[in-house]
This record gives C-alpha cells, sequence and structure tokens, in this order.
C-alpha cells in the first residue's frame, strides 16, 4: 500500500493489480478508483516472487521477481532464474511512478517479452466496499497514441475521470488494455522502463514531472517532515520498530489541505478527512507535533455546520463526521459529501482546541477559533440535547445517515442487557464526559481570552453535568458506568469499553474509576491482547465482530490515558503490555484499525480482522500516547513548563531519549532511566527558557 496526498495504491505483493479477494486493489484518487488491474507478465508467463517490501518511510514499494521455466512444445527454452526483475513504485502528485529494471543473469543472450494489462472500472470507493448502483456513467473510448494511452469514464455527475499511462521507451504494440515491450538481453545485460499512471484533475491536463525529477521531489518532502520533529529512542528495539513504523504511517496518512496537515483515517476504506478519527490522532500526537492539532482544528471549523440539514444529520455548530468527492456524493447517492452524524466530534473539538493552547500557548489562535468553539457549545447545549435532559444526546434524521453515531456506529453497537437495540435518543457514556471536558477545557480558554464570567458558567455546568452523570449512568451491581440512557432514560447495563473513556475525560469520581479500572481488567472485558469493546459475558458478544467483542488499539490508549489521570499504574501497565505484544506479532509493526477479541493463545499472535485498515491513523498515534500516558508527560506552555507525574516504565524498557522536543521557541533533549521504584528524569540539553518539573 502506498499514499500521496488524495492518492492512494493497493498492490498485490507482486507489484500488481488484480481483481482478487477483497477486490480492494488499485489505484485510487478522491474517493474513485482509476486503475482496476495492472498485470505484468514476461515471456507470457507471470514471474515468481522473491520478495517484496514497502520501504521503512512508507515511500516505495520495491519488489524483487524472477521468470519461472518458459516451456514450448515440452522444451525448457528459458530456465527459471535467468531474469532478475525489479519493480520500484512511488506515488507523488496525483501519479504513481513505476521503475522496471530487467536484468540478464544467464551466460546467453535472450530475446525479452514484457507486457501490461491494464483496466480503469472507476468505481467509487463505495463500490468497492460493496454498494450496488442502479445506474453508471459511460466509460469513453480509450485514446491511443505511440506513447500512451488515456482511459476515462464520464459519471452521472457529468464529470470526465481520466487515467493517462505514459511509457518509455514506447511500447512495440499499444491498445487500450495492453502494452507490450521486446528486445533482446544480451548476457549480464539489463534493460528499463518507466511507467507513469496519472489520475487527471476534471477539466485539466496533469503536469506529470520526469521519473528522477519526481524521486528527488518526494525525498525532499520526507526530510522536511523529519527535520523539525522530536526523536523518541528507547532501550528496546521492538518498540524502537514500532516507533518509528508509527511515525512513517502517520507521515503517510496526513494530507496537506487548505488549512493545514490533516490525517486521513485510513487505508483502504477511510482515506480521507473524519472529524473525529481527526481529532482523536492529533490529541494522541500533540506532545510531539502540535502543527497536526492546528491543521485539524482549522479545517473542522472552516467546515463547521452553519445551517439545519437533514440528509447530512448537519445543525449549526456541529462539527464534520466526514467527507466524500467521489461521484456517489456529489450525486447525494450517499450524505457523506459533507455529513455530520457523529454526536462526539463536536465535544472533541472543543477538548482539542483546549489541549492545542495548553501545548502551545498560541492565544491567537484560540482568539481567532473561539467563535467555533462557542458554535459548538452552543450545538452541545441547543441541538445535542434533543430532549432537554442535560445530556448530548444522537438522533438520526438522515434515511441514509448513521443509525449509531458514537465512535462504535455500527448499527448493532448499543444495546441493552437483554440483548435489545436501544431506542433513541440515546445518551451514550463517553459523550457526556467529552462534554464535561469539553466545557472544563472552555472555560480555561475563556479566562485566557479575558471572558470571565463565561468561564465561571462553563465551569458550573461542568460540574453540573458530573454530578448528574454520576446519579444516572453508575450501575453498581457491574462496577462500572452503563453504555448509555435509552430514549426512555433506561440505562443500557452492559460492561463495555466506552466506560473506560469516562476516566479520560476525568467525569468519574475516583472511587468509580478505579473500579471501572477492576472491570476492564477482568478476564471477560481483557482480552490479553487489550480490552475488548464489550465484555465476553455480554449477550451480544462476539469476538469477530467490528464493534461488539474486537479490540481496538485506539479505545485502549484512550483507556490507558484515563489510567494514568487517576493514578492507576498496574492497570496502564497491563494495557500498554498487551497492544505492545500485538504491535511484536503484526505486518510490518503497523498496528491496525482493530483485531479479533479472542483470548491470548501462548506462542500466538492476536487474531486478526481480514478488512481492518492498516495504516489506520489512530492505531499509528496510540504508541506516542501510551508512552506519554506512562511518561506522566505533560507541556504548559503559557507556564513554560514540562512535567513528568508519576512516571513509570515497565521492565522490559530500561530507558527513553527524547532529543528535539520543542515548547514554543524553547528546545529540549531529556532521558529518562528505569530504577527499580522510580524513573529517573535527566536534562541532556536546553536551549531556551523552559522548566523541566517531575512530581513523584
Amino acid at each position: 500500500m502506498l499514499k500521496h496526498g488524495d492518492t492512494f495504491a493497493v498492490f498485490d505483493r507482486s507489484g500488481n493489480i488484480q481483481p482478487i479477494g477483497l477486490g480492494e486493489q488499485g489505484l485510487y484518487h478522491d474517493g474513485t478508483r482509476y486503475l482496476s488491474r495492472l498485470e505484468m507478465r514476461v515471456q507470457g508467463r507471470r514471474p515468481i516472487l522473491l520478495s517484496s517490501t514497502v520501504r521503512e518511510d512508507n515511500a516505495t514499494l520495491a519488489v524483487d521477481l524472477t521468470n519461472p521455466d518458459i516451456i514450448v512444445d515440452d522444451q525448457v527454452v528459458l530456465a527459471r532464474d535467468q531474469l532478475h526483475i525489479f519493480r520500484y513504485s512511488f506515488l507523488w502528485k496525483g501519479v504513481c511512478y513505476e521503475r522496471l529494471r530487467v536484468r540478464n543473469f544467464s551466460m546467453h543472450a535472450l530475446p525479452l517479452a514484457l507486457s501490461l494489462v491494464f483496466e480503469a472500472d472507476y468505481a467509487d470507493i463505495f463500490e468497492v466496499r460493496g454498494i450496488k448502483r442502479e445506474r453508471r456513467g459511460e466509460v469513453l473510448p480509450p485514446v491511443v497514441e505511440t506513447d500512451r494511452v488515456v482511459l476515462s469514464y464520464r459519471g452521472l455527475d457529468q464529470v470526465v475521470r481520466r487515467t493517462t499511462l505514459h511509457f518509455s521507451p514506447a511500447p512495440v504494440t499499444l491498445s487500450g488494455v495492453r502494452a507490450e515491450f521486446e528486445g533482446t538481453l544480451p548476457p549480464l545485460g539489463e534493460a528499463i522502463y518507466f511507467f507513469t499512471i496519472a489520475c487527471e484533475p476534471p477539466n485539466r491536463d496533469l503536469d506529470v514531472p520526469r521519473f528522477d525529477d519526481a524521486t528527488a521531489a518526494a525525498s525532499d518532502e520526507h526530510r522536511q517532515l523529519n527535520s523539525a520533529c522530536p526523536h523518541v529512542f528507547t532501550s528496546n528495539e521492538q518498540l524502537n520498530d514500532w516507533l518509528v513504523r508509527s511515525k512513517a504511517d502517520l507521515d503517510l496518512m496526513t494530507t496537506q489541505t487548505p488549512h493545514g496537515p490533516y490525517p486521513y483515517a485510513g487505508v483502504p476504506w477511510y482515506s480521507t478527512v473524519f472529524g473525529r478519527d481527526g481529532v482523536i490522532t492529533a490529541l494522541s500526537y500533540l506532545w510531539v507535533d502540535p502543527s497536526m492539532a492546528r491543521g485539524v482544528l482549522e479545517f473542522l471549523a472552516a467546515n463547521q455546520a452553519r445551517d439545519t440539514n437533514e440528509f447530512q444529520d448537519a445543525e449549526p455548530g456541529k462539527i464534520l463526521h466526514e467527507t466524500r468527492r467521489g461521484e456517489m456524493a456529489a450525486l447525494h447517492e450517499i450524505p457523506f459529501g459533507k455529513y455530520y452524524g457523529s454526536v462526539d466530534a463536536t465535544p472533541l473539538f472543543v477538548v482539542l482546541a483546549g489541549a492545542y493552547y495548553q501545548r502551545t500557548g498560541d492565544i491567537e489562535f484560540i482568539r481567532t477559533l473561539w467563535p467555533n468553539v462557542e458554535a459548538a457549545l452552543a450545538w452541545i447545549e441547543k441541538f445535542g440535547d434533543v430532549d432537554g435532559d442535560g445530556f448530548v444526546e444522537y438522533w438520526r434524521r438522515s434515511k441514509k445517515g448513521l443509525i449509531v453515531q458514537g465512535w462504535r456506529d455500527s448499527y448493532d453497537a448499543v444495546f441493552h442487557a437483554d440483548g435489545n437495540l436501544a431506542d433513541g435518543p440515546v445518551a451514550l457514556c463517553e459523550v457526556q464526559g467529552y462534554v464535561y471536558a469539553a466545557r472544563r477545557a472552555a472555560a480555561e480558554m475563556a479566562a485566557c481570552l479575558g471572558h470571565h464570567e463565561r468561564a465561571r458558567k462553563l465551569t458550573r455546568q461542568a460540574e453540573e453535568l458530573r454530578q448528574m452523570f454520576e446519579d444516572e449512568f453508575w450501575c453498581d451491581d457491574i462496577s462500572t458506568y452503563a453504555l448509555a440512557l435509552d430514549g426512555a432514560k433506561r440505562p443500557c447495563r452492559v460492561r463495555t469499553s466506552n466506560a473506560g473513556h469516562c476516566l479520560f475525560s476525568g467525569i468519574a469520581s475516583a472511587e468509580r474509576a478505579e473500579r471501572v479500572a477492576r472491570t476492564l481488567l477482568t478476564e471477560e472485558a481483557f482480552s490479553g491482547w487489550g480490552v475488548r469493546t464489550v465484555a465476553s459475558s455480554e449477550i451480544r458478544y462476539n469476538p469477530m465482530s467490528y464493534h461488539n467483542g474486537s479490540v481496538w488499539p485506539h479505545d485502549n490508549a484512550i483507556i490507558a490515558a484515563g489510567f494514568a489521570r487517576y493514578g492507576l499504574v498496574e492497570g496502564m501497565h497491563r494495557l500498554f503490555t498487551g497492544i505492545f505484544d500485538a504491535s511484536i506479532f503484526v505486518d510490518m509493526h503497523r498496528m491496525p484499525e482493530l483485531y479479533c477479541g479472542f483470548p491470548r493463545r501462548p506462542g500466538e499472535g492476536p487474531t486478526l480482522y481480514p478488512v481492518a485498515c492498516a495504516p489506520q491513523s489512530w492505531s499509528a498515534a496510540v504508541v506516542f500516547s501510551m508512552l506519554q500516558s506512562m511518561l506522566g508527560l505533560t507541556i504548559d506552555a503559557p507556564r513554560k513548563q514540562i512535567r513528568f507525574e508519576r512516571s513509570f516504565l515497565p521492565e522490559a524498557i530500561k530507558h527513553v531519549r527524547i532529543r528535539n522536543l520543542c515548547i514554543g521557541d524553547a528546545k529540549v533533549d531529556l532521558a529518562l532511566q528505569r530504577y527499580s521504584i522510580d524513573v529517573g528524569i535527566e536534562l541532556l540539553h536546553r536551549d531556551g527558557d523552559v522548566e523541566i518539573v517531575s512530581v513523584k
């Protein structure tokens, strides 16, 4: 898998694109598949795979292949392993670049016949996911020239989408579906071919640089991404591998928008802006790089709902759930062109704004953002509280929108102990926590802006909500908070991971936080690889379901942050160990969106979920969030302080080095050393005005 900007590609291990498996392979741009097939043949046969890898920084795909035995009339005319075929591919600004090198390792000259078969179906990403459309647009006749072919499609939205394939050198034969090359390779000789596949924007030709120029530009961009960020290194090489892969995945998933960098949610199904995902990713990565949070805040503020639109589940002040740019969105076959059907993105937007201010001290940015914060708070009070009981609920208005609008948004994810689904409007437990945290964060920002009466009111509202929440959501018999209140105000008395988010937000009392933690770490809730979304004792538990028994790494990172808030070090250690051990087993140390919730078995890794996105931004950010929780690290830029409170390192991590950690104009290098009962903190280098505070 490769991605750059709004373009991504899913290949097989040989570097081909084939209509097999789950059918997700392809070259995609702006939510449309611009190439649905790309198959290479050498001497008329499929090459044998030797190895393939995506480079550590996710920039390139490198594939080594060789030829099989070529048999004609029962005679071997070319023995296997005589040709080495090396494919090198990358994406850059809407174009897939490939260099193909074929080398002859035999002692004889060999004829070379190379062919590429290609197709473009222009399927919308929702079609690829399985939605059937009654009508589709028109595939236009291909335009074939000497060294290039243009495939195109006129959608029902009247937009013409084009795929331009260019070949150098020119093929011997070129048609709308096939390119063929022929030549002779001397002993130890080689031939090099260059292909570009451009996803052409509507109504204009895309400027496609030469391969070498594009390679240099892509390399420069990757160097710039890594030049200013802090570097984290530990004594544990497996943790270092996880950190490096996660940083590379976040770089890969982050797309530059007109409002700044935004981490797209996941590939292949969610390679676009998601409000909730972007906010949680930015919160998890905030201590490392606050520029991501600023980009998320600016984008979501610019796209905050201004009017009521039932088809989009939009109301004034509400924060975006997701945006799509494919044909189906343009035609309103789906409501996701701009869709606002999430109940938690709006309070989380305010939480991120407050956290960004604490991390950066950028009061002028907060001043410009304040009208958007106030609009979000107004939505919480007016539209979010559907029935006026003081809690924030979701209630679907769009017939094509999401039925459940929390983070666990499968239709059957909110239910009662007997398995019956909760009727709306539904007040989720974690959402009340987010609202509590949002009001507290907004109160701090209001005070800094000089709005002192507003700050007092928000503080009072937060405390009133906390009291109501404790009264209505606590379920003493199951030692946790109810998953939700349904429309009749009946609690969903179900053990779920959602309750752990109430520790993250701080809405839980200290005594009940400890009880929730114990519940989450029981055998029924904790699989050994992490906390399950739904405990195995519940009637709808299914370890293979998307939201009712699986393990989500980002969910566990949020719970771990909650454990850290309440000083529950042992529980935080168990969560980190489970997720860290899972990172060792998964391919490339790339933390997937989720995995199945089966109990941990000795000598085996977690059971993978077959269609989980990988990479997934909030999963990639997990290691940074969990490391912050273990270190008890907070950055208070207004006070020019970096604080470590109740720092903890497990036995597997002897030390941590953090280099180039920035706070305002200051920079520090730090070393944290594990001792038997403590963690020592050493300031290695300081440039600028910043204080290091350690609280035991």
